[in-house]
Order: structure tokens, then C-alpha cells, then sequence
């Protein structure tokens, strides 16, 4: 009987193993069929199995503060601008930035700006959209709340200003080495600014809009800028800009209209090693000058009036931040003073002569979050607040911005 039990038992082994050994065939084969039938797709059609290259990415800044005027005292702010980045491969980057923040009782949302980018080459980008027109230093590279050492900006360099903030349109841009300099540069076609004709408010009869959709002619303004690092340890920056076009309305008595805008703007930041502290500078001037026309009298119908409408601000601000020194608290402290200046067409309704004076301290929680503490006094006149004039008088500042 033992025997009986031992021949079954061998019988069930063998045959089990017979099954697991065919299982393993089949599989074998299935393995080898695969890796055939993956050997002869296209290459092309293997690539699109890998995982896909695309990014999304949310930085974006936000501020708020309190403003003591002669006028009134308030808390001010609560704006929040969201930037978004979505990288759809390594050569192609969509960006964009909106800005929310309260107007009176109305939430305000606007589009700072929206564009697409191509790398055509490791040092050479193209771009279309909206993008904010690299016309001087300020407006592209300073306006953000937590980069800007101040909690307001410059004379003329507001949402009402003279100075270009942003359009849609196409720009090339890179980096490239004339002889042993370094330098930086772009090139740009945008719808441009559009003349006030006077029509509807005679007060701003003269005066550029920015970033107005659509273009009021079948002209394109084009302008480009360039930067120069005479130093080998890029700490200075010069940079030139100028901007070009038609800005009157297509068959009207103002077509014919061109303005030419133009700025000369400087970085140098440096290491101080016998105070231990860095020191930043920054400065711009700018210029815009538009051809002359006549435009209506505010105060008499019928009558037109002209003026030579040339306009120029200018800015320069230095800071001073102790950062290598060994008490933390005092390394997170800067110091920082500017001087602005708006000067607007002498006879225009909107003629502005003012000065600005601003000095803050700001204390640093990292590298990207701040306090600023600032006292600004502005004097001289302003017939109107077009062309970027700002309330004279004092005004004490606290901003609390942050960068993420």
C-alpha cells in the first residue's frame, strides 16, 4: 500500500513539474514575441512611451501695508500676482502673470503679461504674446513688490506713466560676446503706444496709452534693447534702449504722428569686503518725444493748441546691506535711498515738474520676504495726473512683501 501511495505521489510531482515547465515556455515565448515586435516600431513611436518632459510651476508675489499721508492714514494692498510657468518640453516654456488687488470695493484683475517662448538656440529665444517690453531697467527687471527696494515706484514709471510697461507682439532675445565683452540684447515688434487725440478729455490731448488692444493703425512700433558688461565679473551693466512708431489713430489728422522713446539704464553690484556688506545701485533715464501736432483746447471749443511734447524722467537708487557680517539680525537689515525726477511738456495740460525723494530700511526674514520701512516726500507741480504725477507732500510707508 505504501508503494501504491509513493507511485501516485511521483505521478502528481511529475506532472506538476511538466505544467510549471510548459508555463514557463509560454512565458518565454510571449517575452520574445514583445521584445521582437518592440525591436521593428518606428523609433519615434518608442520615444512616445517615455514619461512626458512637461512642467507646471506657480511662483508669484504678494504685499500689503499701512500708508500714513497728510491726507489720510490707511492700510493698503492685499494684491496677489500669481505667475504661472508651464514647460511643455525643453525648448518650448509658456509664462504669464496676473495681478489681483483691490479698487476701492472692486476686486481689479488685470494681465501683466502672456507669452509663449522657443529656445531657438542655448543663447537665443523667441517670444510671442504679451510680454513686458525691456525698455529700460525698471518696469522689467525692478517693478515686482519684493524686488523693488521701495514700497512705490518711481515718478512716471506707474500704470499711468510715461514709460512703456507692456504689449503684445513678437521679440527675439539672447547673449552673445562682442569681443571680450559680455552682453545681452533684444530685438521687438509690438502693436506700440497709441496718441490721446484730445477728442473725448482735452486735459490729455498728447499724452501715450500703453497696452491698449487693438492697435488704432496698421503700423508696429519697433524697439530693442542692449546690455554691455565691461567687467569681467559681470557686476556692471549698461544698458541702451529705444522704441519706434506711429502712434496716431489710421485716417485721422494724427496718423502721421511718430514718437521715439529712448533710456540709458545701469546695475552695479558689489561686494564690500571692508564693511562687509553689498552695495546695489541702479539708475535710468528716459526720454520720450513725440512729433508735434496740435491738439484741442480744453477750455475753448473749436481752438487747438501745441506744444513741444518731449518728456523725461530719470531715477537712481542705492542700497547697502551688511550681509557677511556675524550678528544675524543685523545682516538681514538694508538701507536704501532713491531720487526720481518727472519732467513733462511745458504748455500741456498735463504738465508735470516734480521730485521725489525716498529713503527706507528694509529687514530681510530670507531671501525672497521683507519689511520696508521708507519716508517719501514729493515736491513740485502737477497740472494733471496724466503722465505719471503722483500727490505731493509726505508719506510714511510699512510693506510687507513676499516672493514664492
Amino acid at each position: 500500500m505504501q508503494n501504491l501511495y509513493r507511485q501516485i505521489l511521483l505521478l502528481v510531482l511529475i506532472g506538476f513539474s511538466i505544467h510549471l515547465n510548459a508555463q514557463k515556455d509560454s512565458a518565454s515565448q510571449v517575452l520574445s514575441t514583445l521584445d521582437i515586435q518592440t525591436a521593428q516600431l518606428p523609433k519615434a513611436t518608442t520615444n512616445d512611451w517615455k514619461p512626458g518632459k512637461s512642467r507646471f510651476l506657480l511662483r508669484g508675489y504678494a504685499h500689503s501695508g499701512l500708508e500714513l499721508t497728510d491726507e489720510e492714514f490707511t492700510f493698503v494692498g492685499g494684491s496677489f500676482n500669481p505667475l504661472l510657468i508651464f514647460r511643455q518640453s525643453d525648448r518650448l516654456l509658456f509664462e504669464g502673470e496676473l495681478e489681483l488687488e483691490l479698487e476701492g470695493n472692486e476686486l481689479h484683475l488685470g494681465l501683466e503679461y502672456a507669452n509663449m517662448s522657443y529656445l531657438l538656440t542655448k543663447s537665443l529665444t523667441f517670444r510671442a504674446g504679451k510680454i513686458l517690453i525691456p525698455f529700460g531697467t525698471f518696469i522689467p527687471n525692478l517693478h515686482p513688490a519684493w524686488i523693488n527696494k521701495f514700497p512705490t515706484r518711481p515718478l512716471g514709471a506707474g500704470h499711468d506713466g510715461i514709460l512703456p510697461g507692456a504689449d503684445i507682439g513678437l521679440e527675439l532675445r539672447g547673449a552673445a560676446y562682442l569681443g571680450p565683452v559680455k552682453t545681452n540684447y533684444s530685438l521687438y515688434a509690438i502693436n506700440g503706444p497709441q496718441l490721446n487725440d484730445g477728442s473725448l478729455e482735452a486735459e490729455e490731448g498728447g499724452l501715450l496709452h500703453y497696452d491698449i488692444v487693438p492697435d488704432n493703425n496698421k503700423n508696429k512700433a519697433v524697439g530693442g534693447r542692449i546690455g554691455f558688461f565691461p567687467m569681467s565679473n559681470s557686476a556692471l551693466e549698461i544698458g541702451l534702449s529705444a522704441l519706434y512708431g506711429k502712434v496716431g489713430d489710421k485716417d485721422s489728422r494724427y496718423e502721421d504722428v511718430a514718437a521715439l522713446l529712448y533710456a540709458v539704464d545701469l546695475s552695479y553690484v558689489r561686494n564690500l569686503p571692508g564693511i562687509s556688506s553689498v552695495l546695489d545701485i541702479k539708475a535710468q533715464y528716459s526720454v520720450t518725444d513725440v512729433e508735434e501736432a496740435e491738439f484741442p483746447e480744453p477750455d475753448e471749443l473749436g481752438e487747438f493748441h501745441t506744444f513741444d511734447n518731449k518728456s523725461t524722467t530719470w531715477f537712481a537708487q542705492l542700497s547697502l546691506r551688511p550681509a557677511f557680517v556675524e550678528n544675524k539680525f543685523i545682516q538681514n537689515l538694508e538701507i536704501a535711498g532713491r531720487y526720481s525726477s518727472l519732467r513733462t511738456p511745458e504748455g500741456a495740460p498735463w504738465e508735470v515738474d516734480q521730485k521725489q525723494w525716498e529713503v527706507g530700511l528694509n529687514y530681510w526674514l530670507d531671501w525672497r520676504t521683507l519689511f520696508k520701512f521708507s519716508y517719501r516726500t514729493i515736491s513740485g507741480e502737477a497740472g494733471g495726473h496724466g503722465g505719471g504725477a503722483e500727490e505731493g507732500g509726505d508719506a510714511f510707508f510699512i510693506h510687507w512683501a513676499i516672493g514664492f
